[in-house]
């Protein structure tokens, strides 16, 4: 059996790289499909009903697709594992495929999700397929796609020690003293296929072990800084739109998915509209940010941040198939460089891109509940201890002051698909 294990997982390591990078490659193709080959900067050149009508005949057509496969929604990779186990969810190939298409038109046309989420249920497809294919036990369906997410975090954050922590810190932890080797060794095949195609998100000013006490003040006060807009993008996702989702449900159930199309493309086309740099994963924003050297204006930051965490949260609505932990790392660090510019206002000898660093670890892993992969992902990306200790810090006390009013959960459903999920089991 052990034999098994290790051929399945080798394979899912090795089948996860190079899926990984033609998912990355086609969301490409689609975007330069969709916007007739712009790039960010000349995006205004199109028309505006143009940027409206793209975005939202997207969505409507992964609606459409959703429709016709559920699981092609995006949900958490636990989800998947005690779904499968209670077969309410069969996991085919055409599923996967499926899956692809629709998360990269969903992120091509602008809608703000991240890769990671569909790459950790790419992963997880395939490794449901080793376990299927090598007849492996079923008490091992959740080891393995823990095996398979992890394969998938590691390809596409090009960042093994961050698909390892993820897995482990998700779904993982109980098969931790057993089976941690199985996850570590699918991590790191998939990390080496995908470094050959991609970029990882790196620190260009680490200043390695060296500690600088003089940001020890300045991130202390970050603390409350960077929890008030974790509290504002809770409060825009746990009541705004959990209120207005329940509404749409009562009254217009049958048209729920079509009115948050309509109203996702509306919103991602207005930020197409106003600020290109506003839309997409995010990915783009956090490589430049963390390694920006030149002041950048605190009130076009704070309106990217409002236009983001707006963005964010309507996308995961309209049911845009991506995951959350790239945008929310965008946010996390226009926040941290927002402070950074208030403080160099005041003649503080503080560089913004550090706390763009820091926040982009302490938002992911404040919202997401992901605290070790929040640090992990703080070191693996910037090798500078006075990131990597600043964010263990902020990580657990915002995770702690944010408790004290908001009940965080790992999901991805909304309230109304609760409902609509109890009301079919009871019936």
């Amino acid at each position: 059996m052990l034999a098994k294990l290790i051929a399945a997982t080798i394979l899912t390591g090795i089948i996860s790289g190079f899926f990984i990078v033609f998912y990355e490659n086609l969301i490409l193709f689609f975007t330069h499909i969709i916007f007739l080959g712009h790039s960010l900067e000349t995006l205004k050149d199109l028309p505006t009903v143009y940027l409206y009508l793209a975005p939202t005949i997207s969505i409507l057509i992964v609606n459409y697709m959703v429709s016709y496969d559920k699981n092609i929604r995006e949900y958490g990779i636990n989800e998947i594992a005690e779904s499968i186990i209670a077969n309410n969810m069969v996991l085919k190939l055409k599923t996967l495929f499926l899956k692809v298409i629709a998360s990269s038109l969903s992120l091509a046309s602008g809608f703000l999700v991240g890769t990671e989420g569909p790459s950790a249920g790419i992963g997880a497809m395939i490794a449901y397929q080793m376990h299927k294919l090598f007849k492996l036990p079923q008490m091992m369906v959740k080891t393995i796609i823990s095996i398979g997410a992890s394969s998938g975090i590691a390809a596409v954050f090009v960042s093994p020690l961050t698909g390892i922590s993820f897995a482990i810190e998700n779904i993982a932890h109980q098969f931790v003293r057993q089976y941690v080797s199985y996850i570590i060794l699918s991590s790191v095949i998939a990390f080496s296929i995908s470094v050959n195609f991609f970029d990882s998100i790196s620190f260009h000013y680490s200043i390695g072990r060296n500690i600088d006490y003089d940001y020890i003040i300045a991130n202390t006060l970050f603390i409350p800084f960077i929890t008030l807009f974790v509290f504002f993008y809770l409060f825009m996702k746990k009541n705004v739109l959990h209120f207005i989702d329940l509404e749409i449900f009562k009254k217009f159930h049958q048209y729920r998915n079509l009115i948050f199309a309509l109203i996702g493309g509306s919103i991602v086309g207005t930020i197409l509209t106003l600020e290109p740099h506003a839309a997409f994963s995010g990915k783009e924003i956090v490589i430049k940010l963390i390694n920006q050297d030149i002041h950048v204006p605190l009130v076009f930051i704070l309106s990217i941040i409002l236009l983001r965490i707006i963005g964010t949260t309507i996308s995961i609505y309209a049911n845009a198939v991506g995951g959350i932990f790239l945008p929310l790392m965008s946010i996390g660090a226009l926040v941290g460089y927002a402070y950074g510019e208030i403080l160099f206002m005041y003649h503080f000898q503080i560089e913004p891109y550090y706390f763009a660093a820091i926040g982009t670890a302490v938002f992911m892993g404040v919202v997401m509940k992901l605290p070790l992969t929040a640090v992990v992902l703080a070191f693996e990306t910037t090798f500078d201890y006075n990131v990597v200790i600043s964010a263990g810090v902020d990580v657990a006390l915002v995770a702690y002051l944010t408790s004290l009013y908001f009940d965080i959960k790992q999901r991805y459903v909304t309230k109304a698909d609760s409902i609509v999920t109890s009301t079919t089991d009871k019936s």
